[in-house]
């Protein structure tokens, strides 16, 4: 055989042996990522919710998902750890203030009212006792049983 039939095949095996090197690459790198996961840190999970990590265990991982609110998930779904800015910037909209009387707005708070009661966008639904208009009814005359169809 010649050197020259050998080639697709090198060509083929190299392209393989690349394709799971930087498999096992970006694998390690995942792993590393989840081993230093730590308590108090913010997470994306693999299904795009965020989270903080409440508690590490060897396979699981306590995520608080909202306030008071705990789940367990497996140390696997977690997609990507965030650090502090970047989780208040992507939770919150924008970092938090110590001061959370700054969130609220007291005039924001409460509806304005209106006297009108077609301007709060009610439908009324009660039929009408009125008879339909003349134009809307059936404008074909009824046929007795000794009319015909043919003409």
């Amino acid at each position: 055989m010649s050197p020259l039939t050998l080639l697709p095949f090198v060509v083929l095996i190299g392209a393989m042996f690349l394709m799971t090197r930087s498999a096992k690459k970006k694998q390690q790198q995942a792993v590393q990522m989840r081993e230093q996961v730590q308590p108090g840190t913010g997470i994306r999970t693999i299904g795009g919710m965020y989270a903080t990590v409440k508690e590490v265990n060897e396979d699981t991982l306590l995520l608080e998902v909202a306030p008071g609110v705990h789940a367990v998930y497996a140390k696997n779904s977690v997609g990507a750890v965030l650090d502090d800015e970047e989780y208040n910037r992507i939770v919150h909209g924008t970092e938090v203030p110590d001061d959370a009387s700054s969130l609220t707005d007291a005039d924001a708070t409460a509806p304005e009212k209106t006297a009108d009661a077609e301007d709060d966008g009610r439908i009324d639904l009660a039929k009408d006792d009125e008879p339909a208009e003349a134009g809307t009814e059936d404008a074909s005359p009824k046929k007795t049983d000794g009319e015909s169809d043919a003409k």
